[in-house]
């Protein structure tokens, strides 16, 4: 990677928006611009979970906005991650189609471990090198992230629905503050965060650190009150909320360093983390510069160049928790990669690579069901894709993962729609070949075979010793052939 190379994270959280463009130069990355702008989505989901169109509409200026800035970006230098609000509402997909094409570039709904990940990621990188253990705490607008890790490796995450937006309109409505308030939200937010008790216990870490919106916010106002900057003490979170209690209303409340934009959330996320001291018996939370987007950069450096995508340990991981056959998982993968190879244009070799590798994970994965059960285990391969915890994925490359897996064998018409797509289609295709190329589970030789795409019509030929070679193959390339017929792509077998 060449230095000055500019990249861009965009974090969509329930309370703030976020763009960081930092300049990748020796071997780091330095901040070029930081954009920040409380949009509060959080506060506009429902009791149904459906997100307000006034909720999406200031995601969607602000996403204006920053699109702006990002003008002159190619897609390989810029991800855009979202959040709890996001993973929550049920109606997210008319907000990322719209974003989307606002901004020019995908958005990832990442799962709440990948946040807890990525925001270890970004905290440590901006840490000094250190042997010790850590913990690392992010209380977010409707989550709170827990994070015990080593280096630069996240070791325990988890994610928990508790957070400053969510508490604050639960536990402070109308920005009424009392000592009986804070009392309710801290043992609601103890309720949530009790699973924790065990896992996150003092003796598994040496020091906590906390990230990012909540405790920043918390570490100014206590700066403001004659505290320590660099970390947060219990006697500190004492005297916020006997100032808050005493004030009795937000609006009442004269803090130094509070901020406007903070005022309408800190009750809440003051309250889960008082909880969290409590729960986890924590002396003094150190105050870390790294958070989410940072993460999210230092992510695609080692994704995009440093050939250390992080998505390739899951699938190794997942195949060896469910038992897949490795052998069989290699054979397909080689055939499949090969055929996909030969159909997929290159123009983009970016985006070729990034296709091929992912259609790699499907192929070593398409076995995955068969561990629940031989019976349609491609639809149980699917499931355990749609709802697993895989560390770097985004939901969507999981889904389009379970789609491959659910459509390698069976009727090509539960795939509906996604048969308009190319790319989806000629991954399909090499997949499906190549699980009938290795039906007898041996290596077969599949060298003299040519795969190719010309007018939207797919064409499969094999030599013409095939016939006594492979006669079984044959019969099954050509059931092949017949179920394609019934899709818009029409597909040839010629020998």
């Amino acid at each position: 990677m060449q230095d000055n190379t500019q990249l861009a994270a965009i974090d969509l959280g329930s309370n703030s928006f976020r763009l960081e463009i930092g300049s990748f130069k020796h071997e780091q990355l330095q901040r070029v611009e930081y954009l920040k702008e409380t949009v509060r989505q959080g506060s506009g989901l429902d009791k149904d979970r459906h997100l307000s169109l006034d909720a999406m509409q200031r995601g969607w200026d602000c996403l204006a906005r920053f699109s702006e800035r990002l003008t002159g970006f190619k897609k390989k230098q810029v991800r855009v991650v979202a959040t709890q609000t996001l993973r929550e509402a049920r109606n997210r997909d008319i907000f990322l189609a719209r974003g989307e094409e606002i901004l020019g570039f995908p958005i990832d709904v990442i799962s709440g471990k990948e946040e807890a990940r990525l925001i270890y990621l970004g905290v440590s990188h901006l840490l000094p090198q250190s042997p010790e253990r850590r913990l690392v705490i992010d209380i977010g607008g409707r989550s709170t992230e827990l994070i015990l890790g080593k280096g630069y490796a996240a070791q325990t995450m988890e994610s928990y629905r508790v957070g400053s937006v969510t508490w604050s309109m639960k536990y402070f409505a109308n920005g009424e503050v009392s000592k009986e308030a804070f009392r309710q939200a801290e043992v609601a937010a103890s309720a949530v965060l009790d699973e924790a008790l065990t896992p996150y216990a003092k003796r598994h870490w040496d020091n906590a650190y906390g990230s990012s919106g909540t405790v920043g916010a918390i570490a100014e106002i206590l700066v403001g009150l004659g505290h320590p900057a660099e970390y947060i003490t219990r006697a500190g979170l004492t005297a916020i909320k006997e100032s808050l209690q005493r004030a009795g209303r937000m609006e009442k409340v004269r803090l130094e360093g509070l901020k406007d934009d903070r005022r309408a959330v800190l009750c809440g996320g003051l309250s889960v983390l008082c909880a969290l001291f409590d729960l986890l018996d924590i002396d003094a939370l150190h105050v870390a510069d790294g958070a989410l987007r940072q993460g999210v950069l230092y992510d695609m450096v080692e994704r995009k160049y440093n050939a250390t995508d992080v998505r390739g340990s899951t699938v190794a991981r997942m195949a060896i928790t469910f038992k897949i056959d490795p052998l069989q998982a290699q054979r397909v993968t080689s055939i499949a990669q090969t055929l996909f190879e030969q159909v997929m244009p290159k123009q983009d070799m970016a985006m070729f690579e990034s296709q091929s590798r992912k259609l790699s994970w499907a192929a070593q994965l398409h076995e995955i069901g068969s561990h629940i059960s031989h019976s349609d285990y491609h639809k149980h391969g699917a499931y355990i894709l749609e709802n697993v915890d895989a560390v770097g994925f985004a939901q969507h490359e999981l889904h389009r993962l379970g789609l491959l897996v659910l459509g390698h064998k069976g009727k090509l018409k539960k795939l509906g729609e996604h048969l308009s797509d190319s790319t989806f289609v000629c991954q399909l295709l090499a997949l499906r070949l190549a699980v009938i190329a290795c039906h007898a589970r041996t290596n077969p030789d599949w060298s003299a075979v040519r795969l190719s795409l010309k007018n939207d019509n797919l064409t499969l030929q094999v030599p013409s010793n095939w016939i006594h070679i492979y006669p079984q193959s044959v019969h099954l390339l050509k059931q092949e052939m017949e179920a394609w017929q019934k899709s818009p792509w029409p597909f040839q077998f010629k020998i």
